[in-house]
């Protein structure tokens, strides 16, 4: 008998720049030729969790408007054993972004971050400032060097030098195995996204962040931005539910994640 998934998504959340219905109907239409699969919103999947044997989580929006229902489904989902896609093992945007301070503490190449001592972090004329627990630019904000010397933490916020950047470039991962890469020649346009052929370096960056996560099963995105200088830092690693951008690819490289993610649910369900 086939596996019956459970594909949780909000097809009509209105993102920026991107379009959830689209890309969860071509992976679902995709998917259906191995599973047997339905489709719901974030809200119910609590409610359906034992009628099905995995539970696939793509483009739900950020958690942060329904924090309450995704804690009892992590709590619910954990209880039961139920095998989730991605793991709920995630020590990345899963949890917040306390990694990024973490990751910054051990000299891994990452935008520098604190939440308690700005003045840890290198000089800029401008800073970032937004909430630990953001999500899709929620409550992020640009604040001047001025206006960085009397700010006050909180712990629960998270301050970085707005860095001098190229352009921005992500590397797009199934388990640990890379898939495509795509990134943004203007970075005024965060959307307008172009397919990247990543050099060994990159790719050794970009692995690095994957391997030091603890998902087996899932899917990650590899944010990163490239400086002026020519250095490739970590702006984060999502690990939930990262937007794939699929329409910026080939046929082939959608064949290909196809495969993958196949092939790892399918890896999820014989564990």
């Amino acid at each position: 008998m086939r596996a019956k998934i459970l594909y949780v998504t909000d097809l009509t959340y209105p993102a920026r720049g991107r379009r959830y219905g689209d890309e969860d109907a071509f992976l679902t239409r995709r998917l259906r030729d191995h599973f047997d699969l339905a489709l719901c919103h974030p809200l119910d999947a609590v409610a359906l969790l034992d009628a099905f044997d995995a539970v696939v989580v793509r483009n739900c929006g950020p958690v942060l408007h329904f924090q309450t229902e995704y804690d009892e489904f992590r709590t619910a989902a954990t209880a039961r054993g139920t095998r989730v896609f991605n793991e709920l093992t995630g020590r990345a945007d899963m949890v917040g972004k306390q990694y990024l301070i973490d990751l910054t503490s051990s000299d891994l190449p990452v935008i520098p971050t604190t939440d308690s001592d700005p003045s840890s972090l290198p000089e800029a004329t401008k800073y970032i400032v937004k909430p630990k627990l953001g999500s899709d630019s929620i409550g992020l904000r640009t604040v001047t060097r001025d206006d960085f010397t009397h700010l006050s933490l909180d712990g629960q916020t998270l301050v970085q030098p707005l860095i001098d950047l190229r352009y921005e470039v992500s590397f797009y991962f199934v388990g640990r195995a890379f898939q495509y890469a795509l990134y943004t020649p203007d970075p005024a346009h965060r959307w307008e996204l172009a397919p990247y052929e990543p050099t060994e370096d990159d790719l050794a960056f970009a692995q690095r962040f994957v391997d030091w996560n603890a998902i087996e099963y899932g899917i990650q995105r590899v944010d990163a931005a490239r400086t002026a200088s020519g250095e490739l830092l970590l702006v984060e690693l999502e690990d939930l539910n990262p937007f794939l951008s699929l329409e910026h690819t080939d046929d082939a490289k959608r064949d290909r994640f196809v495969q993958a993610m196949t092939s790892s649910l399918s890896a999820l369900l014989d564990r």
